[in-house]
């Protein structure tokens, strides 16, 4: 009993820190999981990705519309018609006008995020709650906005996409002609595209399996072949015997 004491303990132990591995992974990974969740991927007209973190902790009504609306699609191909050289760029308008929106409010939820270069906030009328599926990009620092506009995500990188976007003239408010109008090629939720390349992954093991497959019947035909070629080369023998 003495002698098997050492392994007992060594297997309690070995058991015990398995056990505390397995459960700080699977936080990790529901950290990670959770933080893709609230990530968005964006592809603009000047390039990408543009890689942009929400904060549902802030604002979490607008982050659950903003998922909602970008898994439908309603962003990809939504031009930026609003940008203010040293201030900020304004997208979200299916119109293009300034006018449009998805036809569904949220009402306000200003918090104590800063408007700092980066920082994601949402366009709107004189009416606090009218806020729908415009919004915009700070293109530098603005703290009078501050309070005033519900901000709800950051980039974290690509910001200099943001920056080669086509500026207005100032005389004309930031808008920008027609012409020359930059644009959100794609907007992704980062967990949908992590989910995506999973089963694309899973999807090319089952196209290598099939190509082995058609290589490894291709060899038993080769061989079927072989074995006819072997009988012929038989029958030839025996028309010569004759």
């Amino acid at each position: 009993m003495k002698k098997k004491l050492p392994i007992i303990i060594s297997a309690a132990i070995a058991a015990v820190a398995l056990i505390f591995y397995a459960y700080f992974y699977l936080q990790d990974l529901e950290a990670i999981n959770l933080k893709n969740e609230n990530t968005l991927t964006l592809e603009l007209s000047t390039g990408g990705p543009v890689i942009i973190q929400m904060f549902p902790d802030m604002a979490p009504n607008h982050v659950a519309r903003f998922k909602e609306l970008t898994r439908s699609g309603f962003y990809d191909g939504v031009v930026f018609h609003r940008v203010i050289d040293g201030f900020m760029a304004q997208t979200g308008d299916p119109k293009g006008t300034g006018t449009g929106g998805s036809g569904q409010n949220i009402d306000a939820e200003f918090n104590d995020m800063q408007h700092l270069r980066g920082v994601l906030s949402m366009a709107r009328a004189g009416d606090p709650n009218s806020a729908d599926s415009q919004f915009f990009f700070m293109l530098a620092d603005a703290s009078h906005l501050d309070g005033q506009y519900t901000a709800w995500g950051k980039v974290v990188e690509g910001m200099e996409y943001i920056d080669l976007l086509p500026k207005g003239p100032a005389q004309a408010n930031g808008a920008v002609p027609e012409d020359i109008r930059g644009n959100i090629v794609s907007m992704r939720v980062m967990a949908d595209v992590d989910e995506e390349e999973d089963e694309d992954g899973d999807k090319g093991e089952g196209e290598d399996e099939e190509v082995e497959d058609d290589a490894t019947e291709g060899d038993e035909a080769g061989a079927e072949a072989a074995e006819g070629d072997e009988g012929e080369d038989e029958a030839a023998e025996g028309d010569d015997s004759n």
